[in-house]
């Protein structure tokens, strides 16, 4: 694992692109605050960028850099939380406008497994988390799922977890306003 950090660090900060565990299925990653790396995401999941992706950090201490102000029922959701949660906040800041939605929203996951946790927290920086996939075709559960285009389109493939055969599940997504309301995006 730690080869893996490493590496995936360097590319990281090359502006290159990643292609890794997370705490919900493999994800294709990068400098979440450089646009021109998300840019390369798009490009590559053959996405228009008006559909916001989702960004991952290690710690709920790092939410305040990135959304202007989090609404207080966000950290009693992400304590009580049992399984990955993504939470969509109002107004995100400090991140590249083709990131953000068209509403200023920004989704923002605290990851819980070990890998994409140790990654953000060494990497020192958000990390773009979207599905391994071109759009429009089914998501893969597992790394053998993962089409061979979206393969030679990252610059550094993470060996970690390579053969683990578990079927993880997307994240729930939860919308909420300053004002309050809470609304389910997927449970």
């Amino acid at each position: 694992m730690i080869e893996d950090l490493k590496k995936a660090c360097e590319v990281l900060s090359d502006g290159g692109l990643i292609l890794y565990p997370t705490d919900t299925i493999w994800g294709i990653g990068c400098d979440a605050t450089n646009e021109e790396a998300v840019r390369k995401v798009y490009k590559l999941k053959q996405r228009i960028d008006s559909k916001a992706m989702l960004v991952l950090i290690d710690s709920t201490a790092k939410l305040n850099s990135y959304v202007e102000e989090v609404p207080d029922q966000a950290w009693d959701l992400i304590e009580l939380t049992t399984k990955p949660l993504t939470i969509i906040y109002p107004k995100g800041r400090n991140l590249p406008s083709c990131l953000v939605a068209e509403d200023g929203s920004i989704g923002i996951r605290v990851s819980m497994e070990e890998f994409s946790r140790k990654l953000c927290e060494r990497f020192r920086k958000p990390l773009v988390s979207t599905s391994a996939n071109v759009s429009g075709t089914p998501a893969p559960v597992i790394y053998d799922e993962i089409s061979e285009e979206i393969k030679a389109g990252v610059d550094y493939v993470v060996n970690y977890r390579q053969d683990d055969i578990s079927r993880a599940v997307p994240s729930s997504i939860i919308k909420l306003d300053i004002g309050g309301l809470i609304q389910i995006i997927r449970e």
